[in-house]
């Protein structure tokens, strides 16, 4: 059974800096993508950014190009989100989600809250 956990959400002012993990079993990931995902109140869950775990290729959404950072520890299993400079706009709740590469995610995990303040 694939269980995807993540951590790291909270509370922050606008301009400071979070860091999301996520926590990845029941599957051999290696012919996987992971990524970031996250919802705002009342609006569409969006892709945030994704890697590849095999080489660790990265891509992003424009809204958050040159300030989130996505990694992967293939010896722990876990992929994080490095958040800096953040907005309010950041507010959502963020998920994090496996498939397989070029295939829809298919797993998904139960989210972690941020609220960036200004």
């Amino acid at each position: 059974q694939v269980q995807l956990v993540e951590s790291g959400g909270g509370l922050v002012q606008a301009g400071g800096s979070l860091r999301l993990s996520c926590a990845a079993s029941g599957r051999t990931f290696r012919r996987y993508d992971m990524a970031w995902f996250r919802q705002a109140p009342g609006k569409e869950r969006v892709f945030v950014a994704g890697i590849r775990w095999s080489g660790g290729s990265t891509w992003y959404a424009d809204s958050v190009k040159g300030r989130f950072t996505i990694s992967r520890d293939t010896a722990k299993n876990t992929i994080d989100l490095q958040m800096n400079r953040l907005k309010p706009e950041d507010t959502a709740v963020y998920y994090c989600a496996t498939g397989e590469s070029g295939v829809a995610y298919d797993y998904w995990g139960q989210g972690t809250q941020v609220t960036v303040s200004s």
